[in-house]
């Protein structure tokens, strides 16, 4: 464990690293039928961007955990966001989809650093009791940022237009350097760094041999992988489907992240008594009778606007519980090799959610059904993915 004088002061600054993927992506959304008319580029191509995003996230963080096991967390941190700095100029300058969507690739290799580190150093800080309790808390931290940027978004493209929502990231990830920079130290000291990089590469291959390791992985990832099929898909639902303003989108979106807060919050409350195990499964149980809601909604037309509402507030809503614990879990069962473990988990999580959002885009048919069938299936997903953790714990 580190050596840290006080760990319990850097929950804001590690859920705020934490937070630069859902930043990334949540902030813009409302503007992207805005950037689809002014790069004169097709939905489906807009939509990308995102995809782009998450499959940059999903290389980066790939190299970045193992990577930090051997060097150390804080030199790669810092350098992550410098480049992701770099990649947000661009995308201010982006005059084409094609551009747009190489920045935001090169951006999310920058942001994945944070992401995953973040995590990594929470395992380095932390007593492993205390690992789900203070993720929970970092997420929670995460989402009330999380709940402000759509909001954000939605009235600064009213006002300044789309550009200047990266002008903003820009501003943050600038300020997560100059934060980290000041206040986070090197918290690895363990043996894996005397070891080989072949050796902390092949880290993965031992987790990813053990299936309770894995349950917990698609447990987490394909939960995650539904709701970003809500991400990609809503802005054109909500608006160009149902005539949802896109300010009053914002508030939709908002609803879901204030669903997530609340579930959150009762899950660093009660899963010391609880436990892991119990809150995974009722979570599992909620996404995968709002899976199967969204279902019959998008297959019949049933319940309109509301019942979809409805069905992903249930589903988003229990993200950040299952995403908390199965980490939690996971980590703790690979003390050594922390950041490799947090590595594969995140970036898994974020893949599944670039297959999500890919797949969400190509079945694009101006309906909801794509995006309720997928987020349908992959809370079923979920449910069978945690069967494999009967063992863990």
């Amino acid at each position: 464990m580190s050596s840290v004088a006080n760990p319990q002061r850097l929950i804001v600054l590690l859920a705020a690293l934490v937070a630069f993927g859902p930043l990334s992506i949540d902030m813009y959304l409302p503007s992207l039928p805005l950037i689809a008319e002014d790069l004169q580029a097709s939905e489906a191509s807009i939509q990308m961007t995102i995809g782009a995003f998450l499959v940059g996230l999903f290389i980066g963080m790939l190299f970045y955990g193992p990577l930090s096991d051997k060097f150390g967390r804080r030199q790669l941190l810092l350098g992550g966001i410098g480049l992701y700095l770099l990649a947000s100029i661009g995308c201010i300058l982006a005059d084409s989809a094609e551009w747009l969507i190489a920045a935001r690739f090169v951006q999310a290799l920058g942001g994945a650093a944070a992401s995953v580190l973040a995590r990594a150093i929470v395992r380095d800080l932390f007593p492993l009791n205390e690992a789900a309790r203070v993720l929970s808390l970092m997420h929670l931290v995460t989402m009330i940022a999380t709940l402000i940027a759509p909001l954000l978004g939605g009235y600064l493209i009213l006002i300044s237009g789309w550009r200047s929502l990266f002008v903003v990231l820009f501003a943050f990830a600038a300020l997560m350097l100059l934060f980290s920079a000041w206040k986070i130290p090197e918290t690895h000291h363990g043996d894996s760094r005397n070891a080989s990089i072949l050796a902390v590469f092949k880290a993965y291959l031992q987790i990813g041999l053990q299936p309770v390791a894995i349950g917990y992985i698609l447990c987490m990832g394909l939960t995650f992988a539904g709701m970003f099929a809500y991400i990609t898909a809503s802005p054109f639902v909500y608006i160009e489907y149902f005539g949802v303003a896109p300010q009053h989108f914002a508030w939709l979106f908002s609803l879901n992240i204030g669903g997530i807060i609340v579930l959150v919050s009762l899950n660093a409350r009660y899963v010391g008594t609880l436990g892991t195990q119990k809150l995974l499964l009722a979570g599992a149980l909620l996404a995968t009778a709002s899976g199967l809601v969204l279902i019959l909604a998008g297959l019949t037309g049933l319940g309109g606007l509301p019942l979809i509402v409805a069905g992903l507030l249930g589903y988003v809503s229990v993200t950040g519980v299952m995403g908390a614990n199965c980490m939690a879990s996971l980590l703790s069962r690979y003390p050594d090799q922390a950041g490799a473990a947090a590595g594969l988990a995140v970036a898994c999580q974020f893949g599944l959610g670039a297959l999500a959002s890919s797949a969400t885009s190509a079945l694009h048919d101006g309906t909801p059904l794509p995006m309720t069938l997928i987020i349908g299936l992959t809370g079923i997903g979920a449910l069978v993915a945690l069967r494999l953790t009967r063992n863990g714990d």
